[in-house]
């Protein structure tokens, strides 16, 4: 079997996020048979239509990623009760121009961490709102939201709950069982 490639992001800049440490944890809990890219965030302008036809390199960059990928793991923080503003826009620089969207029917997973007791709740849903325009299936259960993130992971970024492991290991295993649905593998 061909190894399924999926692309990790977080929608965390910051250097502690417990969002990218989630994404560390689900690297090392990918099934036999795929692996998990990380990519950073690129630093990019806002998104402005005018320029979508001449967007910046590291959307071109991202881009190509998306593409080469089987599937795609979003792992986001909530701000304000949604999406990260960073994570939006990257969304919207790689669905542009119309037409030419690096998303369309590349199967996706969410997660996400938060210090709070929903664990992203409402950004997770308000994702899955823009997911359904951009095309993507997505894995519906398990949800993984983990809360109370602070008291979740140790001082090295290790996720010191079972059951957030154990949630995270089965929606790559549903993910990866996703992709090869829509042709990863074959």
């Amino acid at each position: 079997m061909a190894n399924i490639k999926i692309l990790g992001i977080a929608g965390s800049l910051r250097k502690g996020s417990f969002n990218r440490m989630a994404l560390k944890v689900a690297q090392g809990l990918v099934p036999a048979g795929a692996t998990i890219e990380a990519t950073d965030l690129p630093d990019l302008p806002g998104f402005n239509q005018d320029q979508e036809k001449t967007p910046p390199a590291a959307v071109t960059e991202l881009k190509a990623k998306i593409r080469a990928a089987d599937a795609i793991l979003l792992v986001t923080p909530e701000y304000n009760y949604s999406v990260p503003g960073v994570l939006k826009n990257v969304i919207d620089w790689c669905a542009r121009p119309y037409g030419d969207s690096a998303w369309k029917g590349k199967p996706v997973a969410v997660m996400g961490a938060s210090p709070g007791v929903l664990g992203t709740a409402r950004a997770q849903y308000h994702l899955r709102q823009t997911l359904v325009f951009l095309d993507m299936p997505a894995v519906n259960q398990p949800e993984v939201m983990i809360a109370g993130a602070a008291s979740k992971f140790d001082a090295n970024g290790n996720l010191t709950d079972d059951m957030g492991k154990k949630l995270i290991g089965q929606l790559l295993v549903n993910l990866c069982e996703l992709a090869k649905r829509y042709g990863a593998g074959s």
